[in-house]
């Protein structure tokens, strides 16, 4: 089993570590007791190369046995010390390949199981810093972890997705292959948070010829490249070198403005920007009057401020973008 808190990586080496050290010990075993071992190709003795060979074909249980224990003492080392050592060794490396393939074969089931069930979800393609804002902010919105997909080629970032209890995907999300194991033909949105525009490009063009209907949320590092975003099938474009370049600027001059920015585009605490559906005793009156501090409405396709004429008055159907107090995790 996996040493605790060890990533992968730190248990394979723990464990290679072992292996070697198991090698090295039988090694210098051989070599400091090398009057009683006899190599009957060679007469003159056992040097520190023979007593590493010897270590490595013992321990491996190849056994050619041209290296060969023939004193009684040196028969008794190899019962009491050599033989557990090898046992040590072929435990290490068996275990480890036995535990990878038992993890593949229960990862390959779980995301099996999940697939069966799961619709409208999201899709979340790396998980670096865009990325792991982008999955707080669903959570923080109600999402629920099993409804979020992280598709990663890092190992380690997976594994920090796992532990908040997404699914994980490993692989190149350009490659449809990987994006069908996403369920993204199922799936309701797709955020694309790579570290590369023509990356990003890529992954639009796969995921929309996968799923001709899913929204597609990207974020691209230059502006320039929107464009091409849009015409691979984005719905939603976001620049972020820019984004941070204008809070940066106004952020010289109205701090305030910014920090309820920021605030807004946090949920977890302080207010934030949420969407709903207009009730009922809504329909026919105009956003600006109601209790809630409505933004915009989006009437099918189509997105207009508060103070649009055309949403003067509410229509079923419609959808409020308006400031909502973000609830704390305590809070009922």
């Amino acid at each position: 089993m996996p040493e605790s808190g060890a990533t992968p990586v730190v248990a394979l080496l723990r464990r290679l570590a072992i292996a070697l050290g198991a090698l090295v010990i039988t090694a210098l075993i051989v070599y400091f007791g090398g009057d009683g071992y006899k190599d009957n190709n060679n007469n003159d003795g056992i040097s520190l190369l023979d007593a590493f060979y010897y270590s490595t074909v013992s321990v491996s249980t190849t056994g050619y046995g041209d290296i060969v224990p023939v004193t009684d003492f040196a028969r008794l080392m190899t019962t009491v010390f050599v033989t557990p050592l090898r046992l040590i060794f072929l435990i290490t490396f068996v275990g480890t390949t036995v535990e990878l393939l038992t993890e593949r074969s229960r990862q390959g089931f779980r995301i099996q199981r999940w697939r069966t069930r799961v619709r409208n979800h999201t899709v979340v393609v790396g998980y670096g810093t865009k990325g792991r804002a982008a999955v707080e902010t669903l959570l923080g919105d109600g999402t629920e972890p099993t409804d979020i997909v992280v598709v990663d080629t890092d190992r380690a970032q997976l594994d920090a997705a796992s532990a908040l209890g997404l699914v994980t995907v490993t692989g190149n999300a350009t490659r449809s292959s990987v994006l069908r194991i996403a369920g993204v033909q199922k799936a309701s949105a797709i955020v694309i948070a790579t570290n590369r525009d023509d990356t990003a490009v890529l992954v639009t063009l796969t995921a929309r010829e996968l799923a001709p209907d899913i929204r597609i949320v990207a974020s691209v590092r230059e502006s320039e490249n929107v464009h091409l975003l849009r015409q691979s099938g984005a719905n939603s474009v976001i620049v972020s070198a820019e984004t941070a370049g204008r809070l940066l600027g106004a952020a010289t001059t109205t701090p305030a403005v910014v920090e309820v920015i920021e605030d807004l585009l946090t949920p977890e605490a302080g207010f934030a920007i949420s969407e709903r559906d207009v009730e009922e005793n809504e329909i026919g009156g105009s956003p600006r009057h109601l209790a809630d501090i409505v933004l915009g409405v989006v009437r099918g396709d189509d997105l207009y401020r508060v103070d649009a004429s055309a949403v003067d008055a509410l229509e079923r159907g419609d959808r409020l973008l308006y400031v909502r107090k973000a609830t704390l995790p305590d809070e009922d």
